[in-house]
């Protein structure tokens, strides 16, 4: 088996999500720790910018997967063209990003290709020749090292803010990109793909929010929210909250961050009134700066906070609207 990494992008409509770029830098740290060549693949009809895209990265090169057959995304036909190209085309490891759509299809992929998958991974390291993968267990309370027992190639899952997408390093000079035209039977296709899924039209994907202002218990009453929806605004940034908030209905459950939320990797996220349960802290502790303001200076939120002001948000926050209003007015 070759020494290789092959990353698989993912992509809606001709762009790369942001998780695509976290697992792209995961595997140059890979190469980095292993000196194993890193390669990446991006599957569609008609893809070919994108894969040009991810060339202009430190990769050796890409491949541009293509049939009119995954115009569309199904299971099938993603775990079939994969297992086509994988198996003509060897690698020690694949690595994803633990997206819903990852999430459908990967168990199908290691099964035809008789593998296993270590999924929702938020590190590796080195053990001798061994290499470990990182993985939290019960709700983010442990963290486990898991290792491959069986023969590559091996299939790996990391978490959305792992790893820093914005740290993925440039090449001086493109990869090459080479596009295949793969060989899918449309009878091996077994679901027909509808519109894709929206919750709702005001229904918003906080995995892409750069700047977050999430709130707690501490908020008291639900017309407090307002005061941080005004520093959301304020920061150009999203709303959400903790479980409790959204069980109560006082923000939509697609507002919820945490464990039965979504995971989220912003630049900055603020935390007003939250305490920091662990079932919270495992969906926002990939956040790049964390500022948290509560009352409680035991508060477990403080453990991970980069900024941590132990005080009353309803007298914190409103000073903090103001500064940031006369700072953009100059």
């Amino acid at each position: 088996m070759p020494e290789a990494i092959l990353v698989v992008a993912e992509q809606r409509d001709g762009k790369l999500n942001r998780v695509s770029w976290e697992t792209l830098r995961a595997g140059q740290d890979l190469t980095a720790a292993t000196g194993w060549k890193l390669d990446a693949a991006i599957l569609g009809a008609g893809v070919g910018l994108i894969a040009r895209e991810i060339a202009s990265k430190s990769v050796n090169k890409v491949y541009d997967l293509e049939s009119p057959i995954l115009n569309r995304y199904t299971p099938d036909a993603f775990a079939n063209a994969l297992k086509q190209f994988i198996s003509h085309n060897l690698y020690s490891l694949v690595l994803m990003p633990h997206t819903y759509q990852v999430r459908d299809f990967i168990p199908k992929l290691a099964m035809a290709m008789e593998r296993t998958v270590i999924s929702d991974c938020i590190g590796f390291r080195k053990d001798g020749e061994r290499l470990l993968f990182t993985r939290q267990m019960f709700q983010g309370k442990f963290a486990a090292d898991v290792s491959f027992s069986c023969p590559p190639p091996w299939f790996v899952t990391f978490q959305s803010g792992a790893f820093r997408g914005d740290q993925v390093e440039s090449a001086q000079s493109s990869a090459s990109v080479e596009t295949i035209d793969l060989d899918l039977a449309g009878d091996a296709i077994r679901t027909k793909p509808e519109q894709v899924f929206k919750e709702a039209k005001q229904a918003v994907d906080l995995t892409q929010a750069e700047i977050i202002v999430s709130v707690g218990r501490g908020i008291k009453e639900q017309k407090n929210i307002e005061l941080a929806k005004q520093l959301a605004d304020a920061l150009g940034g999203e709303i959400a909250a903790s479980r409790p908030i959204c069980d109560s209905g006082w923000l939509p459950m697609d507002r919820q961050i945490g464990s039965s939320g979504q995971t989220v990797a912003p630049k900055v996220y603020v935390a007003l009134g939250i305490s920091g349960a662990i079932q919270h802290i495992v969906g926002m502790k990939g956040s790049r700066s964390v500022i948290a303001i509560n009352k409680d200076r035991e508060a477990p939120i403080f453990e991970i906070a980069d900024v941590a002001v132990v005080g009353d948000l309803f007298d914190v926050v409103p000073a903090l609207i103001e500064a940031i209003k006369k700072a953009k007015a100059g």
